[in-house]
């Protein structure tokens, strides 16, 4: 886009800074010392490891440049979400010379002191990393893993009308998975209620090595690939600094512009009906302003620069003789006083106070506002015996959820995220409170649509958690109610917000963020229609192996308890929290009362359900809906078969009270392990995951005896219980375990083993021929006898 000449004043103050911050962004990637260049430069003045990238620096700051003059100007609310993650020193450089980096710390002010370690510190132990991590004033997104910013963009402005969250994309990110899809956040953005995202695709042509797709296609296919994910691209594209100076502040203009108009339009009711937001292709040379010979060969503008464009200038006198020309060719004595202060040539065009873009407080922990939730007892189910109530877990969860988005309907803090699975997973009562978020067309027969809704469905869990993420980042809340098995699809974005988290716990200017929580229905053990390939517990081991000052892992056995745990997830700061529960119907063990306490607990005893009183001959241990009606209904056998059994059952909803506290804030000390699990008695575990986990987590405690059943990748189309039984959790199984593990049982209990080994025998033969379950185990209630021999006479006679 061409555009008429850019005012002298305002192109003096855009290339000062822009040259300010490509001056400091070199230092960072080359210098120990000397940063203003006092001295010629010597050996000694550099880094002994050169670690950074530079290809997509100049990038960066020129945008930075420029969006600062358009939130002088137009007092904006602006968050800058940087997708090229290698450009930390970028992001370091402009928010110091704007003083929010400063600010955040006080070691590094803005004189000549404060360069120097500016540029020490960056990618030097000790100091800063090299990527625009939560170290950095500003940032929301990690770009260590390409391909999140776009959605964590759009996650920023829901809900938040006022605010504009310019996002660059570069072009090797627009190629992942991830970003491809984030385009489509235009048909779920209500131009009446949430602000606004500006993408601006970076295109400099190179990746590390290769080129770059959406650099190489043309801009008639470019055009229509952007147009047809809903916008109006203006390009932009230059080497001349004067020249891209100018089309690119009057394509920011216009853009800005538009934005306003869709945003008016929406608001006032003149216009409904989705329009094409405007966004930005600039095209610059990689590491332009960089060397652009090095050795005869061309750097600028090739893949060459994407890096370290002179690799050995400490070793090397024509490249440090190189580096030296390089940086005084940005003329720092024009942009630096001789205390190394930044010139007003410089600081006249940042914006004041929290409009610079380091210092919104948006983007440093949000501006959080209370969630305002019920009193989770008003929706317990009423418990007259163990056992009744049957349910659906989720759908009485779903009632709590359709209520937490009435009450925040006033400040529009909270959203659930799904990906086409909310009513699915039994949740649909939120439905009552508020409609799916949706902007593109409609069909008759469609239903809960609507501009304004506050449910985010999409077929992409990228997408969906990085909405997530960038809404609960800048101070909102939520939850992500996902399938068990597909839950995996982001284990590599789980791993970037754990680590992420982990980083702000040292950050004392960073806020406390509203926690990320999931919750995990239609889980392995109950795939009627899905089978096989929808089977896989294995989102637990990944979750568990991160920091665990940042990890929770819940496992409610019915719905009283899976109210109480979601309640108390969504009280939470600076948390990942999982939750697992089935959706479908589940026999109610614990009443209100009894709920909270056991939650509050993490793990206990189930005195109601044991025979010991004092010492017991075994431990029946339980986590996860279907292990503890599995471990019940063994124990209801044990019970009517070996009455002077003494067994002890213990269930565990807090998965970390599993480890010692010095591995984990909710672990148990090895004395209240012991008092639960005793220091010799066999302990039968029955896990909803993989064993392995269970191994891991109780490794060093006293009692070894532990036998762990669980998830063993078998399955298929089938029935709940014949899941059970193809992987060793099933209540004859158990029965079993229990008798090989206890001392003496083996002689004493032979009649009632073969009793449960021909109950296993004859439940493969029912379901193979009825494909039910059978009726003693479809119908089992606590308490009520489960085979046809009702003592241990009987069952040995058998």
């Amino acid at each position: 886009m061409s555009a008429p000449s850019l005012p002298q004043d305002e192109y003096e103050h855009l290339d000062a800074f822009w040259r300010a911050a490509n001056y400091l962004a070199v230092g960072q990637l080359y210098l120990l010392s000397n940063p203003l260049l006092h001295e010629p430069l010597r050996a000694e003045h550099i880094k002994p490891r050169l670690l950074g990238h530079w290809g997509t620096v100049p990038g960066l700051t020129l945008i930075y440049a420029h969006l600062n003059r358009l939130i002088r100007q137009r007092d904006l609310d602006m968050l800058y979400v940087v997708g090229p993650g290698h450009g930390g020193a970028a992001m370091q450089a402009a928010t110091w010379l704007e003083g929010s980096f400063s600010e955040a710390y006080p070691e590094v002010p803005r004189d000549a002191e404060g360069m120097a370690r500016l540029c020490k510190n960056f990618s030097f132990p000790g100091g800063m990393p090299s990527h625009v991590g939560p170290e950095v004033p500003g940032s929301i997104n990690e770009g260590g893993e390409l391909g999140y910013s776009l959605s964590h963009a759009y996650g920023a402005v829901f809900d938040r009308p006022d605010l504009i969250t310019t996002c660059v994309v570069a072009d090797g990110e627009a190629e992942t998975g991830p970003l491809a899809t984030a385009w489509h956040g235009t048909k779920f953005l209500d131009p009446a209620r949430d602000g606004a995202v500006l993408p601006i695709l970076h295109l400099n042509s190179y990746k590390i090595a290769n080129p770059t797709v959406l650099s190489r296609i043309g801009d008639e296919e470019l055009t229509a690939l952007l147009e047809g994910y809903g916008h109006t691209p203006y390009l932009v594209s230059g080497d001349d600094p004067q020249s891209v100076h100018r089309d690119l502040a009057a394509t920011l203009d216009r853009a800005v512009d538009e934005i306003g108009e869709i945003q008016r339009a929406a608001r006032d009711g003149t216009e409904h009906g989705r329009r094409r937001w405007p966004m930005i292709v600039l095209r610059t040379p990689k590491g332009w302003t960089g060397p652009e010979q090095v050795h005869g060969r061309q750097v600028e503008g090739t893949w060459r620069s994407h890096q370290i464009p002179l690799a050995r200038p400490a070793g090397d006198a024509d490249q440090r003789a190189a580096l030296q020309e390089w940086m005084r060719e940005y003329r720092p004595e024009e942009l630096f006083d001789e205390q190394g202060r930044p010139r007003a040539v410089v600081t006249d065009a940042v914006p004041a106070g929290r409009r610079r873009m380091g210092a919104n407080p948006a983007a440093n922990g949000g501006v959080s506002s209370r969630l305002p939730l019920p009193d989770v007892r008003d929706y317990t189910v009423t418990l007259d015996e163990r056992g009744g109530a049957v349910c659906s877990p989720t759908e009485v969860l779903g009632g709590f959820l359709r209520d937490v988005m009435h009450a925040s309907q006033e400040q529009r803090n909270f959203r659930l995220f799904s990906p086409d699975e909310l009513e699915s997973n039994k949740l649909g009562a939120v439905y009552e409170a508020t409609d799916r978020a949706w902007q593109a067309e409609q069909a008759d027969v469609d239903t809960e649509l609507a501009p304004d809704g506050r449910i985010m469905e999409i077929l992409s869990e990228h997408t969906l958690q990085g909405w997530l993420e960038g809404y609960l980042l800048t101070g909102r809340h939520g939850l992500f109610a996902s399938y068990e098995a597909f839950i995996h699809i982001v284990d590599s974005m789980f791993n970037q917000f754990a680590k992420w988290l982990d980083a702000t716990r040292e950050l004392e200017w960073r806020r406390p963020v509203p926690s990320l929580t999931y919750l995990l229905s239609s889980h392995v053990w109950q795939q009627d229609h899905n089978g096989f390939s929808h089977q896989d517990p294995g989102f637990l081991d990944h979750v568990t192996r991160k920091k665990p000052e940042i990890v929770r892992v819940y496992l409610p056995p019915d719905a009283n308890t899976l109210l109480c745990v979601t309640d108390h997830c969504l009280r939470s700061r600076d948390l990942t929290n999982v939750i697992v529960a089935g959706k479908q119907p589940q026999p109610s063990w614990l009443d209100k009362d009894e709920a909270v306490a056991h939650c509050t607990r993490g793990v206990g005893v189930w005195e109601w359900a044991s025979t010991a009183t004092g010492d017991p001959d075994v431990v029946m241990a339980c986590a996860g809906d279907a292990p503890t009606r599995e471990t019940l209904a063994a124990v209801d056998l044990l019970r009517q078969h070996l009455p002077e059994l003494a067994i002890r059952v213990v269930n565990v909803v807090d998965l970390m009270r599993l480890q010692p506290p010095d591995e984990h804030p909710h672990g148990l000390p090895d004395e209240e392990f012991e008092t639960l699990f005793t220091t010799d008695s066999p302990i039968v575990f029955v896990y909803h995951g993989y064993p392995s986990l269970i191994h891991r987590l109780t490794h060093g405690r006293p009692n070894r005896d532990l036998h762990v059943r669980g998830y063993q990748e078998e399955g298929t189309t089938t029935t709940p219980f014949d899941m059970a039984v193809r992987n060793g959790i099933d209540r004859y199984g158990l029965v079993i375990d229990v008798i090989d593990h206890v001392a003496g049982l083996r002689q004493h209990a032979a009649g009632l083993r073969q009793l449960m080994l021909d109950k296993r025998i004859a439940h493969d033969v029912h379901t193979r021929e009825h494909g039910e379950d059978l009726p003693e185990v479809r119908d089992w209630t606590w308490g009520r006898p489960q085979t046809r021999g009702t003592s241990r006479e009987e069952g040995e006679s058998r």
